[in-house]
């Protein structure tokens, strides 16, 4: 597979913007710009996994391919925050009332 610099270029914009919306959506779990790059990045590719397999076609384009992105690396970081146990109200600590 060949990608030319302008498509890294796209894919790396879709991943830091969508990497950057996961963050805000889901609270607290703000990994920087490389963190949210990565996050969006692998996202898309959960998204892109995941969507199809629900029956969600979002179409094509650049705004589809952000959407798809962002839906999966929320995703990802509320498996992250599920399997660290942090948060507000997520896990075993967060929802002690004494």
């Amino acid at each position: 597979m060949h990608l030319s610099n302008e498509s890294l270029l796209v894919i790396l914009l879709v991943g830091l913007v969508a990497g950057w919306l996961a963050g805000q959506i889901v609270e607290g779990t703000g990994f920087g710009l490389i963190g949210d790059l990565l996050i969006g990045i692998v996202g898309a590719f959960i998204g892109n996994w995941l969507l199809p397999r629900l029956g969600i076609h979002l179409g094509a384009g650049l705004v589809a391919a952000i959407i798809n992105a962002t839906i999966g690396a929320v995703v990802l970081l509320l498996i992250v925050r599920l399997l660290r146990g942090g948060g507000r109200g997520w896990g075993w600590r967060g929802s002690r009332r004494w």
